[in-house]
Protein backbone atom coordinates (compact mmCIF):
# COMPACT_ATOMS: atom_id res chain seq x y z
CA UNK A 1 0.00 0.00 0.00
CA UNK A 2 1.05 3.31 -0.25
CA UNK A 3 2.80 4.71 2.91
CA UNK A 4 0.91 7.33 5.26
CA UNK A 5 2.22 10.99 5.14
CA UNK A 6 2.76 12.57 8.84
CA UNK A 7 3.29 16.08 8.05
CA UNK A 8 5.26 17.11 11.52
CA UNK A 9 5.92 20.85 12.16
CA UNK A 10 8.35 20.95 14.96
CA UNK A 11 10.73 18.63 16.44
CA UNK A 12 9.02 18.46 19.87
CA UNK A 13 5.68 17.23 18.84
CA UNK A 14 6.68 13.93 16.59
CA UNK A 15 4.16 11.12 15.77
CA UNK A 16 4.19 8.95 19.35
CA UNK A 17 1.43 6.32 19.74
CA UNK A 18 0.16 7.02 16.26
CA UNK A 19 3.86 5.92 15.10
CA UNK A 20 3.90 2.99 17.29
CA UNK A 21 0.07 2.35 16.54
CA UNK A 22 1.05 2.08 12.44
CA UNK A 23 3.97 -0.16 13.12
CA UNK A 24 2.31 -2.91 15.11
CA UNK A 25 0.36 -2.84 12.25
CA UNK A 26 2.80 -2.86 9.72
CA UNK A 27 1.45 -0.15 8.02
CA UNK A 28 4.03 1.72 6.34
CA UNK A 29 4.12 5.45 6.74
CA UNK A 30 6.68 8.69 5.51
CA UNK A 31 7.13 12.04 8.00
CA UNK A 32 7.82 15.40 6.24
CA UNK A 33 9.63 17.04 8.33
CA UNK A 34 9.02 20.62 8.03
CA UNK A 35 10.74 22.22 10.56
CA UNK A 36 13.46 20.16 9.25
CA UNK A 37 13.53 21.63 5.20
CA UNK A 38 11.67 18.90 3.92
CA UNK A 39 9.93 19.77 1.07
CA UNK A 40 5.51 19.07 1.27
CA UNK A 41 4.21 17.09 -1.56
CA UNK A 42 1.56 18.43 -3.86
CA UNK A 43 -0.06 15.44 -4.54
CA UNK A 44 -2.51 13.73 -2.17
CA UNK A 45 -2.83 10.79 -4.06
CA UNK A 46 0.39 9.54 -3.45
CA UNK A 47 -0.04 8.43 -0.20
CA UNK A 48 -2.88 5.99 1.29
CA UNK A 49 -4.00 8.74 4.41
CA UNK A 50 -2.77 12.03 5.20
CA UNK A 51 -2.42 12.87 9.68
CA UNK A 52 -1.15 15.95 10.27
CA UNK A 53 0.31 17.05 13.66
CA UNK A 54 0.68 19.66 16.01
CA UNK A 55 2.59 22.88 16.84
CA UNK A 56 2.83 25.94 18.61
CA UNK A 57 1.73 28.20 15.49
CA UNK A 58 -1.65 29.50 14.72
CA UNK A 59 -2.72 28.34 11.18
CA UNK A 60 -3.50 32.32 10.65
CA UNK A 61 0.61 33.08 10.32
CA UNK A 62 2.06 33.88 7.63
CA UNK A 63 3.98 30.71 7.66
CA UNK A 64 5.09 29.49 3.71
CA UNK A 65 4.44 25.85 4.36
CA UNK A 66 0.96 26.73 6.15
CA UNK A 67 -0.74 27.77 2.37
CA UNK A 68 1.48 24.57 1.00
CA UNK A 69 -0.36 22.39 3.52
CA UNK A 70 -3.29 23.79 3.08
CA UNK A 71 -3.93 23.58 0.16
CA UNK A 72 -2.51 19.60 0.08
CA UNK A 73 -5.60 19.19 2.99
CA UNK A 74 -7.85 20.28 0.12
CA UNK A 75 -6.27 17.72 -2.14
CA UNK A 76 -6.28 15.23 -0.14
CA UNK A 77 -10.50 15.66 0.70
CA UNK A 78 -11.36 16.61 -2.78
CA UNK A 79 -9.71 12.83 -3.77
CA UNK A 80 -11.12 10.78 -0.81
CA UNK A 81 -7.47 10.47 0.67
CA UNK A 82 -8.55 10.35 4.51
CA UNK A 83 -7.07 12.92 6.94
CA UNK A 84 -6.81 12.97 10.64
CA UNK A 85 -5.39 16.23 12.52
CA UNK A 86 -4.23 16.62 15.61
CA UNK A 87 -4.51 20.12 17.13
CA UNK A 88 -2.88 22.06 15.08
CA UNK A 89 -4.11 19.38 12.35
CA UNK A 90 -7.10 19.80 13.20
CA UNK A 91 -7.50 23.41 12.90
CA UNK A 92 -5.53 23.42 9.68
CA UNK A 93 -8.26 20.36 7.86
CA UNK A 94 -11.30 23.49 9.46
CA UNK A 95 -8.94 25.78 7.35
CA UNK A 96 -8.64 23.98 4.24
CA UNK A 97 -12.21 23.36 4.20
CA UNK A 98 -13.86 27.09 4.74
CA UNK A 99 -13.55 27.23 8.90
CA UNK A 100 -11.92 29.43 11.11
CA UNK A 101 -9.42 29.34 13.91
CA UNK A 102 -9.90 32.39 16.60
CA UNK A 103 -8.61 32.73 20.12
CA UNK A 104 -10.20 30.00 22.24
CA UNK A 105 -12.85 30.83 25.07
CA UNK A 106 -10.15 29.38 27.61
CA UNK A 107 -6.38 28.05 27.11
CA UNK A 108 -6.12 24.59 28.02
CA UNK A 109 -3.18 22.72 29.02
CA UNK A 110 -3.00 19.28 30.46
CA UNK A 111 -6.04 16.56 30.83
CA UNK A 112 -9.28 17.68 30.15
CA UNK A 113 -12.49 15.95 29.79
CA UNK A 114 -14.14 15.51 26.91
CA UNK A 115 -17.68 14.49 25.99
CA UNK A 116 -19.23 12.88 23.11
CA UNK A 117 -21.42 15.04 21.44
CA UNK A 118 -23.00 12.64 19.04
CA UNK A 119 -23.33 9.23 20.94
CA UNK A 120 -24.07 6.53 18.71
CA UNK A 121 -20.94 8.15 15.97
CA UNK A 122 -18.55 8.24 19.07
CA UNK A 123 -19.43 4.82 19.65
CA UNK A 124 -18.00 3.76 16.12
CA UNK A 125 -14.67 6.33 15.68
CA UNK A 126 -13.81 6.64 19.68
CA UNK A 127 -15.02 2.91 20.73
CA UNK A 128 -17.48 3.99 23.22
CA UNK A 129 -19.35 7.18 24.23
CA UNK A 130 -18.27 7.75 27.67
CA UNK A 131 -16.37 11.09 28.88
CA UNK A 132 -12.85 11.23 28.66
CA UNK A 133 -9.95 13.16 29.91
CA UNK A 134 -7.37 13.29 27.05
CA UNK A 135 -4.31 15.51 26.39
CA UNK A 136 -4.68 19.01 25.42
CA UNK A 137 -2.21 21.81 25.05
CA UNK A 138 -3.58 24.87 22.83
CA UNK A 139 -4.82 28.77 23.12
CA UNK A 140 -7.24 28.34 19.90
CA UNK A 141 -10.01 26.73 18.21
CA UNK A 142 -11.11 25.72 14.88
CA UNK A 143 -14.77 26.13 13.72
CA UNK A 144 -16.48 23.70 12.10
CA UNK A 145 -16.50 23.29 8.23
CA UNK A 146 -19.45 22.91 6.27
CA UNK A 147 -20.66 19.87 6.09
CA UNK A 148 -18.51 18.76 9.37
CA UNK A 149 -20.37 16.66 12.09
CA UNK A 150 -19.48 17.66 15.64
CA UNK A 151 -18.43 14.11 17.53
CA UNK A 152 -16.70 15.39 20.78
CA UNK A 153 -17.41 18.39 22.72
CA UNK A 154 -15.48 20.35 26.06
CA UNK A 155 -16.22 22.25 29.19
CA UNK A 156 -13.75 25.02 28.23
CA UNK A 157 -13.05 24.51 24.34
CA UNK A 158 -16.99 23.39 22.96
CA UNK A 159 -15.40 21.87 19.40
CA UNK A 160 -13.29 19.00 20.39
CA UNK A 161 -13.87 16.92 17.58
CA UNK A 162 -15.55 16.55 14.05
CA UNK A 163 -16.25 14.25 11.29
CA UNK A 164 -16.19 15.26 7.45
CA UNK A 165 -17.62 13.00 4.26
CA UNK A 166 -17.14 10.22 6.87
CA UNK A 167 -13.46 10.05 5.80
CA UNK A 168 -11.74 12.66 7.56
CA UNK A 169 -11.24 13.82 11.58
CA UNK A 170 -10.31 17.25 13.38
CA UNK A 171 -9.58 16.66 16.53
CA UNK A 172 -8.48 19.48 19.41
CA UNK A 173 -6.84 17.33 21.58
CA UNK A 174 -3.40 15.37 21.49
CA UNK A 175 -4.62 11.70 21.21
CA UNK A 176 -0.84 10.49 19.72
CA UNK A 177 0.43 11.98 22.89
CA UNK A 178 3.16 9.67 24.41
CA UNK A 179 4.85 10.00 28.21
CA UNK A 180 8.11 11.38 26.72
CA UNK A 181 5.97 13.51 24.70
CA UNK A 182 4.23 15.13 27.61
CA UNK A 183 7.63 15.12 29.80
CA UNK A 184 9.20 16.91 27.38
CA UNK A 185 6.39 19.68 26.74
CA UNK A 186 6.05 20.19 30.90
CA UNK A 187 9.67 20.62 31.64
CA UNK A 188 10.58 22.78 28.81
CA UNK A 189 7.58 25.29 28.72
CA UNK A 190 7.01 25.90 31.89
CA UNK A 191 6.45 29.58 31.48
CA UNK A 192 3.44 28.84 28.53
CA UNK A 193 2.15 26.85 31.74
CA UNK A 194 2.59 29.83 34.92
CA UNK A 195 1.28 32.73 31.72
CA UNK A 196 -1.80 29.99 31.46
CA UNK A 197 -2.42 29.29 34.91
CA UNK A 198 -5.75 31.68 35.40
CA UNK A 199 -7.37 29.74 32.91
CA UNK A 200 -9.92 27.61 34.17
CA UNK A 201 -8.62 24.61 31.47
CA UNK A 202 -4.89 24.62 32.78
CA UNK A 203 -3.30 22.37 35.14
CA UNK A 204 -0.03 22.49 37.22
CA UNK A 205 3.01 20.82 36.04
CA UNK A 206 2.93 18.79 39.05
CA UNK A 207 -0.68 17.76 38.51
CA UNK A 208 0.12 17.31 34.85
CA UNK A 209 2.85 14.60 35.53
CA UNK A 210 0.39 12.99 38.57
CA UNK A 211 -2.16 12.41 36.17
CA UNK A 212 0.35 11.05 33.52
CA UNK A 213 0.64 6.94 34.55
CA UNK A 214 -3.10 6.68 35.11
CA UNK A 215 -4.47 8.64 32.48
CA UNK A 216 -1.94 7.79 29.44
CA UNK A 217 -2.95 3.94 29.19
CA UNK A 218 -6.68 5.12 28.66
CA UNK A 219 -5.47 7.79 26.04
CA UNK A 220 -3.60 4.99 24.42
CA UNK A 221 -6.32 2.90 24.54
CA UNK A 222 -8.65 5.62 22.93
CA UNK A 223 -6.21 6.97 20.00
CA UNK A 224 -5.91 3.41 18.96
CA UNK A 225 -9.75 2.96 18.45
CA UNK A 226 -9.46 5.99 16.46
CA UNK A 227 -6.91 5.14 14.52
CA UNK A 228 -8.23 1.75 13.64
CA UNK A 229 -11.66 3.55 12.51
CA UNK A 230 -9.73 6.46 10.52
CA UNK A 231 -8.23 3.46 8.75
CA UNK A 232 -10.63 1.32 7.65
CA UNK A 233 -10.81 4.65 4.94
CA UNK A 234 -7.64 4.14 3.93
CA UNK A 235 -7.28 2.52 0.15
CA UNK A 236 -5.23 -1.13 0.45
CA UNK A 237 -3.89 -3.05 -2.74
Amino acid sequence: MKPILITQHIAADGPGHLAVHLSRHQLPYQICRLFAGDVLPTDATAFSGLAILGGPMSVNDKLPWIAQELALIGHAVSQRVPVIGHCLGGQLLSKALGGVVTASPHVEIGWSDIQPANPAVCRDWFGGANPALLFQWHNETFSLPTGAELLAIGRHCPNQAYLVDGLHLGMQFHCEVDAAKVMGWVDTCQADIAAAAHSPGVQSAAGIKASLARLLPISNRLAEAIYDRWLQGIRRP
